[in-house]
């Protein structure tokens, strides 16, 4: 849905999908589920159901079973174009030795197809600086992430995320390790770069309460399916 109210095409469809590592064992199994843009749509539901392996498919990291997944016009496993889907994982994956900057950065120059130009380098770096101080980090910019906490280095990895300007934001837990008042800003900061940009949110939320704040439409996952709740878009088709 975009700011004028119109529906735009999904840029998520998955159709007929079963989810996870073994074929006779299945984590998710999901009949039909489009994602527009301009969405937030939270998955929450117990541990080990495959929250985080639905994610990883969408972002191409893990082959579903069967079905289709089609992420903008790309069905995996073909890539949609570079930069477009930014991940926020569990474990962050940043470069613990080196700077705050440096790791935004890697975020920024996956947003620009021609990286190593001095335009898109110019363009990177102020994509980078600007994510730092979103994230209250600007101070710390030139530490290595190792000396940072916890909450800290999440929030780098977000900043890492915006950076790289993409349509398709997938995060897991990342609000998780933040004070309240830290956790308030990193949440305001991200939702407004969705609303301002037109993009889509898809955040993994253990917290229910967090997740029916911050989302348009959240995805419960329980016993293998995926059940529609408090949504405001497409309904989903139910069973397995």
């Amino acid at each position: 849905m975009n700011n004028t109210g119109i529906k735009e095409d999904a840029n998520v469809i998955l159709e007929g999908v079963k989810i996870g590592y073994s074929i006779n064992n299945p984590l998710v199994e999901i009949p039909h589920l489009e994602i527009f843009p301009g969405e937030i749509v939270a998955i929450t539901g117990p541990s080990g159901v495959g929250k985080t392996t639905l994610v990883r498919t969408i972002a191409g990291l893990v082959s579903p079973i069967s079905g289709s997944v089609r992420v903008f016009d790309s069905t995996l496993p073909h890539r949609p174009p570079r930069g477009s889907i930014g991940y926020i994982p569990q474990r962050l994956g940043l470069v613990s030795h080196a700077s705050v900057l440096h790791n935004v950065l890697l975020g920024a120059r996956a947003g620009h197809s021609s990286a190593l130009s001095i335009i898109s380098s110019q363009k990177s770096r102020r994509s980078a600086i600007d994510a730092i101080d979103r994230m209250g980090l600007s101070e710390k910019m030139h530490e290595p992430v190792r000396r940072l906490s916890g909450g800290q280095q999440r929030r780098v990895a977000t900043a890492r995320t915006i950076a790289q300007s993409p349509k398709i934001l997938l995060a897991d837990e990342f609000l998780s390790e933040l004070d309240e008042k830290t956790l308030d800003k990193v949440q305001n900061e991200v939702i407004d770069y969705i609303r301002k940009n037109n993009s889509t949110l898809i955040l993994v939320e253990h917290d229910v309460s967090r997740a029916t704040s911050i989302a348009d439409r959240m995805l419960v996952i329980d016993d293998g399916r995926v059940n529609p709740f408090l949504s405001h878009t497409t309904a989903l088709e139910v069973g397995k």
